[in-house]
């Protein structure tokens, strides 16, 4: 493997009648006035260029790189159906969490999408994947001190680049079933009419574990899932030094939120005897879209730019069981959370005689966040003891609305052949629930000391503004004397996190076949931003430590033959804080009394994580195993315990049949958790967990693809 270190209906609509209006240009065949072969080539070779051109955009220098192309994808157990965020777990640093949440390198989530250089707003998701990885061409993944041009999400960088233009028509369906009712379908369609091409991918799945099960056992009670996805990317050459192009994406995840069986009911409702916590019916629904319009363009040499508009609309809605929610936490609420974004990204390069190239960019988004909140609770005394058992309607909507705003400039130097080095800075504000501002200095350097060696160092001065999608908008005072009574000193608010991360690493060939890397990183935080499910919804609410240190080792291998290819990567990294500065009512007195005065182990902390794969193909057959290793996240009193250490096998085989009759068709069998490992992500306990999960049991995929 090549590996380094609500939907909006009115839109969907325009959406799909213009792909199928572009789908159908397509096929209407060439008349006296259709473009020539040469013509063709000419379009290609410059397509080829432009992208390689928008690609320099977007300098790594200083930064840990890991790339994952199209055959890796291919060669992982489940293909290019393997969900986005197992996709990432082959990353070193990267640690899974429940609800399909992943962490770099100690940092909660703070990940920043790019697809073809446009950042992609994060979405309010509990556990929901948004994207697809069938439209991922390449991936790569930066992480540590980036340069100037990524700013907000820094914790790693996703840069995904879809696939390029096909001077012809191709596409494929699939087809996968198996364990737990699986069934999954997709389809693609890629292809080009002289200065247009189109890439158009969807797929629909549909399984009976959507959410990791609260208990041990293979099967989960009550956990349904449905997800749709869609994708496209539209392309259109005006001559060789521009183009524009239009992205968007949509998806539509429902889930079921699965039960425990036995649980006894802490609360009392009138008029209702028994609730039986197997038989509960509590919902969630996620659904996103986002579209950006692009424009690039470049001289004869030395200038590239591309400008991007974008907007964003994401929502979930958690509905609860309006009895055994309320009989079992005391509370029942209808949550309903939308965030809209609408702004600006561009970004330019400059090449500055022969040693110098200067990058800038500026940035700008406005976005309106809202929550619908109809809470049902009982009332209860000062200590919390229910007091009467006839519940009490509480409304709690609010909205939000702010804007962010940055700009950078920064410039890689070369003097000499083999030292680059890049500077620069940027600067950012953001105005929501809180209005701050940093200046933000970068540097990174990378020095080839021969053909198989490279080293690389870097600072970047980081500031993260406080997702506005998971801003805890209670009020505490309407829930004063119930039984989701908060503490009357709690502060809402979410401050924007400042840190200073240092970087450095070494890559090191043995011979053309083996490269091994080592990696190390220490960063100091102040306002460290984390998240927790603090309710029986699934939904997160960010908060603040005063203060935090986070550092760690990675280490990587890759093996490349002509047929086989292996990689292993092993992480070791620590990430305490201490003092609790803003959402103090999600702890109780005697664990925010210790955070004050001790460091304590942040909840999604794992001592050690490592991945390992391999794939082995002759003729038109493929073998293929991947597994994960992880020491056990955080739990207990102030996160001071860790969960059992954990290991997962999956491998799959793969043959490409071809007959007269159906062409070529590609089956793959894929064994997941071979080993049928029963292993625990979360307990229950712990800062911010709201509930055990456990990790799936074994599961048998059988998947037909069709290429046409």
């Amino acid at each position: 493997m090549n590996r380094s270190n609500s939907l909006r209906a009115p839109l969907a609509a325009v959406l799909i009648l213009f792909t199928g209006n572009a789908a159908r240009a397509a096929d209407v065949p060439p008349t006296d006035s259709a473009v020539t072969s040469d013509t063709l080539e000419t379009i290609v070779v410059t397509a080829k260029r432009l992208d390689e051109a928008r690609n320099g955009l977007s300098p790594d220098t200083g930064s840990s790189i890991y790339r994952l192309n199209h055959d890796d994808l291919v060669a992982l157990p489940l293909g290019e159906a393997t969900p986005f965020n197992q996709v990432m777990l082959q990353a070193p640093g990267v640690v899974g969490d429940s609800f399909g949440q992943l962490h770099v390198r100690g940092d909660h989530a703070n990940l920043q999408y790019r697809i073809n250089g446009v950042v992609i707003p994060e979405a309010i998701t509990g556990f929901g994947q948004t994207l697809d990885s069938r439209f991922a061409n390449q991936l790569n993944f930066l992480t540590g001190a980036l340069p100037a041009q990524y700013g907000y999400r820094t914790a790693g960088v996703i840069d995904i680049q879809t696939k390029g233009y096909v001077p012809d028509k191709s596409g494929s369906v699939s087809l996968a079933g198996g364990s737990r009712d699986q069934g999954e379908a997709g389809a693609e369609a890629v292809g080009s009419s002289g200065a247009f091409s189109y890439s158009l991918i969807g797929s629909y799945l549909r399984n009976n574990l959507g959410i990791e099960n609260p208990t041990p056992e293979p099967d989960a009670l009550h956990d349904t899932t449905n997800q749709a996805k869609g994708f496209g990317y539209l392309s259109y050459i005006l001559d060789d030094r521009s183009r524009v192009s239009l992205m968007f994406g949509i998806s539509d995840n429902h889930f079921e939120i699965p039960n425990t069986p036995g649980e006894i009911p802490v609360f009392v409702l009138a008029g209702v005897p028994t609730v039986d916590s197997a038989l509960l019916d509590a919902r969630q629904q996620e659904q996103n879209s986002f579209e950006a319009l692009s424009y690039q363009g470049a001289d004869r040499k030395n200038l590239t730019f591309q400008v991007s508009l974008f907007h964003r609309h994401t929502t979930v809605h958690y509905s609860p069981d309006p009895v055994g929610d309320l009989v079992f936490n005391g509370i029942a609420a209808d949550i309903h959370r939308t965030d809209e974004e609408t702004g600006l990204q561009a970004d330019g390069s400059y090449r500055l005689g022969d040693f110098h190239t200067l990058r800038m960019g500026v940035f700008f988004n406005q976005e309106q966040f809202t929550v619908g909140n109809s809470a049902t609770v009982f009332p209860a005394d000062a200590a919390g003891n229910q007091t009467s058992t006839s519940p009490l309607l509480i409304l709690d909507d609010s909205n939000i609305d702010g804007h962010t705003a940055g700009v950078y400039l920064q410039d890689e130097w070369q003097p000499l052949k083999a030292l680059t080095i890049n500077y620069g800075a940027r600067y950012d504000r953001v105005d929501t629930v809180v209005d701050e501002q940093q200046f933000s200095p970068r540097f990174g350097m990378v020095y080839k000391a021969s053909e198989a060696t490279s080293l690389h160092v870097g600072y970047a001065r980081y500031f993260t503004p406080p997702p506005t999608e998971k801003i805890d908008t209670t009020t505490v005072a309407k829930f004063l004397n119930t039984t989701n009574a908060l503490p009357s000193d709690a502060n809402t608010a979410v401050s924007s996190e400042r840190s200073n991360y240092y970087d450095a690493g070494i890559s090191q060939k043995f011979g053309p076949r083996v490269t091994m890397g080592l990696d190390a990183y220490y960063r100091e935080v102040k306002d460290l931003q984390d998240e927790g499910q603090f309710g029986n919804a699934l939904i997160f609410s960010a908060f603040n430590y005063a203060e935090g240190r986070i550092y760690g080792v990675e280490m990587t291998t890759s093996y490349h033959a002509d047929h086989l290819s292996a990689y292993g990567n092993l992480a070791y990294s620590v990430a305490k804080a201490r003092t609790v500065a803003t959402g103090q009512f999600n702890f109780d007195d005697a664990e925010f009394a210790y955070i004050a005065t001790h460091w304590v182990h942040l909840d999604h902390d794992q001592l050690w994580a490592g991945s390992a794969g391999v794939s082995y193909t002759w003729a038109t057959n493929t073998l293929s195993a991947d597994g994960l290793f992880g020491s056990g996240l955080r739990r207990g009193f102030a996160n001071s315990e860790s969960l059992p250490s954990y290991g997962v096998l999956n491998v799959a085989a793969s043959r490409l049949f071809s007959s007269p009759g159906i062409g070529k068709l590609d089956v793959r069998v894929s064994l997941l958790n071979g080993l049928d490992r029963v292993y625990q992500l979360r307990d229950g306990s712990g800062i911010g967990v709201g509930a055990p999960q456990f990790g799936p049991r074994r599961a048998v995929y059988l998947s037909l693809r069709k290429d046409f």
